[in-house]
C-alpha cells in the first residue's frame, strides 16, 4: 500500500505497532517518556484530536498545522517530526533494555480523514481500542488514551473544543462511546 504524504491542514489517522509483534511499551515509565517526546516533537506540527497507546501499538488522530504555523524547518517536511519522535524513543528503549534495531514496523501508517462523520467514528474507535484488544473492559479509565482528557475539565494538549463541537457536548460524547462499546461487544460475542 502506497503511503500518503503528510500535508499541512489535513487530518490523519496515524498508527503503528511494534516490529515483529514486539511490545513498544514495557513499563509504565515508557508511556510517560513517550508523552514527553510527543509534546516535544509533535505538538509544534500537529493538533492532536485523540490518541491511544497500547503495549504493542498506538493510534493518533491529528491534524497537521497550517503551513504558515509550521516551524520553518518542517514546512516542507512535517514527517520529520514523526521520524524524530520515533527515533528518539527507539534509541531510549534500545539503551534501557539492551536491545538493538528497529522497535517499530517499517512504515508509519496514515490515513487521511476527510469526512467529519468518519472523524467522529474514528475518535470512538481509538478510545475503544483497549477494549477491542482485551487490555481492559473499562476504556473510560484507561490511562493511556485521550478519553479522560475529554471527560475532564483539566488543562490538556488535546484539541478538545473542536472535537466536542462535533459531538455537541460531553453527554453526547459519552453516549456515543457507550453506544459504540455495545456494538463492539456484540461483534466480539458473534465471533
Amino acid at each position: 500500500m502506497k503511503q500518503d504524504y503528510f500535508e499541512p491542514g489535513v487530518v490523519y489517522h496515524v498508527f503503528n505497532r511494534g516490529n515483529n509483534q514486539e511490545n513498544i511499551f514495557i513499563e509504565e515509565k515508557n508511556y510517560h517518556f513517550f508523552f514527553t517526546l510527543l509534546k516535544k516533537y509533535l505538538l509544534p506540527v500537529a493538533d492532536i484530536y485523540a490518541y491511544c497507546l497500547l503495549k504493542n501499538h498506538f493510534h493518533f488522530v491529528l491534524r497537521i498545522k497550517d503551513e504558515e504555523i509550521l516551524p520553518d524547518k518542517l514546512k516542507q517536511k512535517p514527517y520529520l517530526a514523526f521520524s524524530n519522535l520515533f527515533n528518539a524513543y527507539t534509541k531510549s528503549i534500545n539503551k534501557a533494555y539492551n536491545r538493538k534495531g528497529s522497535l517499530f514496523q517499517e512504515h508509519l501508517h496514515r490515513i487521511r480523514v476527510e469526512d467529519e462523520n468518519y472523524l467522529i467514528q474514528l475518535i470512538a474507535y481509538v478510545h475503544l481500542n483497549p477494549v477491542k484488544h482485551h487490555f481492559t473492559e473499562d476504556f473510560k479509565n484507561y490511562n493511556y488514551s485521550s478519553y479522560l482528557a475529554y471527560t475532564s475539565d483539566k488543562h490538556t494538549n488535546i484539541e478538545r473544543d473542536y472535537i466536542m463541537s462535533l459531538f455537541g457536548d460531553k453527554t453526547n460524547f459519552e453516549y456515543w462511546h457507550d453506544l459504540n462499546k455495545l456494538s463492539l461487544e456484540d461483534k466480539m460475542t458473534d465471533i
